[in-house]
């Protein structure tokens, strides 16, 4: 009868215990979902004009896009003008630190891509870009 308690005794020893590890791998996915920023698409992709002094920005968390047909378009939506400010003002809520970019097609009017960019930066962002291709 000793020899049986002995051998269920090591049988349980040698189990490996994984709900820490399960805890750690649940915190870290929770961290990086909470601290990742999530890019909000215009909804169009228009052409936009060549310059020879682009340069490249990554961190934009806020696209504002205008078509050739002068529509305005914010996370996948059509928007007016009267509304920028207050889509702007929601997505800057979700990411206080976002940098605003606008994709203003060639053929669009240039007053309103001056209007949509005065719009954005009434919200607080002052660091609003235009896109463009490289030439």
């Amino acid at each position: 009868m000793a020899r049986r308690n002995t051998i269920q005794q090591s049988e349980s020893e040698d189990d490996v215990n994984v709900t820490p590890l399960l805890d750690i791998v649940f915190i870290m996915l929770i961290f990086f979902i909470v601290t990742s920023t999530f890019v909000k698409e215009p909804g169009i992709d228009p052409e936009r004009p060549e310059a020879e002094t682009a340069s490249e920005r990554r961190l934009a968390s806020i696209i504002v896009a205008i078509s050739a047909e002068d529509e305005i378009w914010i996370n996948k939506e059509q928007v007016e003008l009267q509304e920028v400010r207050a889509q702007v003002e929601q997505l800057r809520r979700e990411n206080p630190r976002g940098t605003a970019v606008v994709q203003a097609d060639a053929k669009s009017k240039t007053r309103l891509l001056v209007e949509v960019v005065n719009q954005i930066r009434a919200t607080g962002i002052s660091d609003v870009a235009v896109s463009t291709e490289d030439v």
